[in-house]
């Protein structure tokens, strides 16, 4: 190797293994390569065949100074095309990860055809990745996938339980109104109830496992040496200046999808990260469309619902009048294939068309899209941001119910769809969104904050300016 390649920093690169932190990692890894970093990226082993399933072997061999590399999840081995049991992961990540992460930078700083690794990236929820960077006395970043609102959130964990609101006492909590109580104690954060909290604290039991996990990790990220957030400050402002209060090594270099457009164009920065295979026939679809005319709906990668929500979405979609595209994820209905009525593919054959799945940023900056309903995943979000689209919101767990709440009040960009959907809710919503005069301010709305997102991406723009910041300041590398 030259003694150039010698000196390049190598920062080795973990998501959490689901679709909606892929994706955000793999962004930050692209544009730590395009600043001269030697990069490995380090995949599951479950989700590294998904890959190669869907983009064919040849697709992760990667660059010479991009690599991919695996460590297993300590889960039994399956070859299920489909999100992975989150409490069974966060239980087996939590004891068996850092061994074999361990392993793997034992093996890349014995390598000599790859620069001794200088920094690990981890996710904000794979605490190992830290604990096994401080084990080599090297840099330890993490990237909180979410927004700033959400890690607040996960925060306040330690505080619901200090005032005795978690764990609830049985299961009644879910339906008797004890989650719309209002929050009025949390710095930053107007406006919450307990509805609006990341879900992970919907337990009657403390010990529960995906609580206590979220719970351990968010602490875990303020003792992390830095943490990189997917948000801008403009959108967050209130919240980060209470993180930054407590922990001044925060980076907001969001919205990264716009970040990105600075990227050289090359084999690496048309990688796409998907689990799914992508279907790019509905873009073709949509070229022939009326500009705003169209209704996108997608519930990103993990949600799942129950057939009879799937048809009230159907017939709420059908009922509006308006044309739409539905991705609709062969597993997306509980333990069941996504089957929908023989009538309902009558009514809506000249207007609707239903894909599997597809590159959404390309869809959300399609001219033809006019809004979006969305489960509120912090990348959908970002990403109907970044292309101005007002989003109809149906969460269901993890963060999106805190996205929800800031993008239907905080942001103006959104309307909420109650949790037990009915098909006249959606008709309506839609039809408000796409012709009413408060579907007209909203849409307004988001155009205004995708103008600042733009411009806090722009060279110069301040989170183009963090993200430098970050290189010099946290990573020590001066191009």
């Amino acid at each position: 190797m030259g003694s150039t390649g010698a000196t390049k920093p190598h920062a080795v690169c973990v998501p959490f293994p689901a679709q909606g932190h892929v994706t955000p990692m793999m962004q930050l890894a692209k544009l730590l390569h395009s600043r001269g970093f030697h990069v490995t990226f380090v995949n599951t082993e479950f989700n590294h065949k998904r890959f190669l399933r869907n983009k064919g072997q040849e697709s992760l061999k990667g660059l010479p100074d991009f690599r991919f590399e695996t460590i297993p999840d300590g889960l039994p081995p399956s070859d299920r095309d489909a999100t992975q049991d989150i409490p069974a992961l966060f239980a087996s990540i939590r004891r068996t990860c850092l061994a074999p992460f361990l392993e793997l930078l034992a093996n890349l700083n014995s390598s000599a055809d790859v620069p001794p690794v200088t920094c690990v990236v981890s996710d904000g929820v794979m605490g190992f990745g830290v604990e096994a960077a401080r084990k080599l006395g090297i840099t330890d970043v993490q990237l909180w996938p979410g927004a700033a609102c959400s890690l607040m959130g996960c925060l306040q964990y330690e505080e619901l339980v200090r005032r005795g609101i978690v764990p609830f006492r049985d299961e009644k909590f879910l339906t008797n109104g004890t989650l719309d109580t209002s929050v009025d104690w949390i710095p930053g954060m107007s406006n919450m109830r307990l509805k609006d909290f990341p879900t992970f604290m919907r337990v009657t039991d403390v010990n529960d496992i995906v609580f206590d996990y979220i719970r351990v990790e968010s602490q875990n990220c303020l003792k992390s040496s830095a943490i990189i957030i997917n948000t801008f400050d403009e959108f967050e402002s209130e919240v980060l200046e209470v993180i930054a209060s407590k922990f001044p090594n925060i980076y907001t270099i969001g919205p990264l999808p716009l970040l990105c457009r600075h990227l050289p164009k090359n084999e690496l920065t048309s990688f796409r990260p998907s689990l799914w295979k992508e279907d790019s026939e509905c873009l073709r679809w949509l070229d022939k469309k009326e500009p705003n005319s169209i209704v996108y709906v997608n519930y990103g990668s993990i949600t799942v619902m129950t057939d009879q929500h799937l048809k009230e979405f159907a017939w709420g979609l059908a009922n509006s009048k308006h044309s739409f595209l539905w991705i609709v994820r062969p597993d997306v209905v509980m333990g069941d294939s996504a089957i929908l009525p023989e009538e309902f593919f009558e009514e809506i054959k000249d207007r609707g068309m239903l894909g599997n799945w597809c590159p959404q940023d390309k869809v959300l900056s399609h001219p033809s899209v006019g809004v979006f309903v969305t489960h509120c995943g912090w990348n959908s979000t970002l990403e109907s941001v970044c292309s101005g689209v007002p989003v109809i919101c149906w969460p269901f767990f993890a963060d999106q119910q805190t996205n929800c709440r800031y993008s239907c009040t905080t942001w103006g960009i959104g309307m909420e769809v109650n949790t037990d959907v009915k098909r006249e809710d959606i008709a309506k919503f839609v039809r408000e969104m796409m012709e009413g005069d408060k579907g007209k301010q909203i849409r307004q709305k988001a155009q205004e904050w995708k103008t600042k997102a733009v411009v806090t991406t722009e060279i110069g723009g301040g989170s183009y300016n963090n993200f430098d910041r970050c290189i010099k300041e946290v990573l020590h590398y001066d191009h």
